[in-house]
């Protein structure tokens, strides 16, 4: 029996399972407000972040986990397992995908680094499918095959809290960023093949989410979605109404929440509410 270690990155959400289960490693990422420097999950909750960012001077930044980082990590578990699987956030939205395929040159044990495209609880569940798959006899190269075939019908939409802090953290252009503002306009973020652009422009928040529900509805027309997942940033009850909803319209369907994490929340704000599914999760 090959022995696999499952490495992912601190942008993902681990459940209860995933947190005890013995063959996962998080790396996290790094969270710098006025010079001072955190580990995301770590040194930091969002809660703590939130309440920072009201207080900081300079605009915060977020850094990947470095080459050295990953390489010391994967040295380490060189001694118990034969292999690695890596499962990543989007190599569109960070360098960390980057920095691991780079560690992996430089230890003796191979690595398989896998570009999820996407963040959080969406990531988290390719991780838990690899991991389905590669315990249900499927070759490393199956599996991995598998991934990017589901992690390629992934749709996100977002509802950012904050445009200011997506445009101060580089992820939005000066142009929309002065748009949605003067114009009260709330943009629709879709994750697409990896990066972030803007899906539609809206004139209210109702109105911007009734606008993502039909695009979930129209999924569901199309493909069996089994599961779907609710991003917050830090506001649980907005998320669990849009869950309520959802319930309530698709009663067999499986609805997830789950914060976006200190990382992410850095550069989407608080008030961040989000919806993502794999059309061809099965």
């Amino acid at each position: 029996m090959v022995r696999t270690a499952w490495v992912t990155d601190s942008t993902a959400y681990l459940d209860e399972e995933l947190k005890n289960h013995p063959d996962v490693y998080t790396i996290p990422l790094s969270i710098v407000l006025d010079g001072e420097e955190f580990a995301d999950g770590i040194d930091l909750s969002p809660t703590q972040l939130f309440e920072r960012l009201k207080q900081i001077k300079n605009p915060p930044t977020t850094s990947q986990p470095s080459v050295g980082a990953f390489q010391a990590l994967y040295e380490r578990l060189e001694k118990d397992y034969d292999q690695i699987i890596s499962v990543l956030l989007s190599g569109k939205l960070s360098g960390t995908v980057s920095s691991s395929e780079q560690a992996a040159k430089l230890v003796n044990i191979p690595v398989t680094t896998f570009d999820s495209k996407i963040l959080t609880y969406p990531m988290t569940a390719l991780l838990k499918k690899g991991m389905e798959l590669l315990e249900a006899g499927s070759s490393l190269e199956d599996v991995i095959e598998e991934l990017g075939q589901i992690r390629d019908t992934n749709e996100t939409y977002v509802l950012v809290g904050s445009l200011e802090q997506l445009h101060r953290g580089g992820r939005m252009t000066g142009v929309q960023f002065f748009l949605g503002s003067l114009l009260n306009v709330k943009p629709i973020i879709a994750i697409e093949d990896g990066a972030l652009n803007v899906k539609e422009k809206v004139r209210s928040e109702k109105k911007a989410k009734e606008k993502i529900l039909d695009y979930f509805k129209l999924a569901c027309e199309k493909n069996q979605v089994k599961e779907v997942y609710i991003l917050y940033g830090l506001h649980e009850e907005h998320a669990e109404d849009w869950k309520a909803e959802l319930q309530a319209q698709f009663p067999q369907l499986s609805v997830i929440c789950c914060p976006l994490g200190a990382v992410i929340g850095v550069h989407a704000g608080e008030n961040t509410l989000g919806i993502s599914w794999h059309n061809a999760m099965k």
